[in-house]
């Protein structure tokens, strides 16, 4: 499975919205993901994210290509 964006941008997330003190940036861009795999559910394989800001830290992206991007 394949993901595709046809534009880019950012989407920040943030806690209050005066200030936006402790937002953070998340690129709007979508790497062609194949599936997810995390510590925290072993071998399984999730469904795919856009990118590392989309999934949570110490995941792995498997790109469609077959290299990999450990967020």
């Amino acid at each position: 499975m394949s993901r595709g964006c046809d534009s880019a941008g950012v989407l920040l997330l943030g806690q209050g919205q005066e200030g936006m003190e402790g937002a953070i940036a998340c690129p709007q861009y979508c790497l062609e993901v194949d599936y997810v795999t995390c510590p925290s559910s072993g071998a399984e394989k999730l469904p795919a994210r856009c990118n590392c800001c989309m999934t949570t830290k110490g995941c792995t992206l498997h790109l469609a290509d077959g290299t990999q991007q450990t967020c």
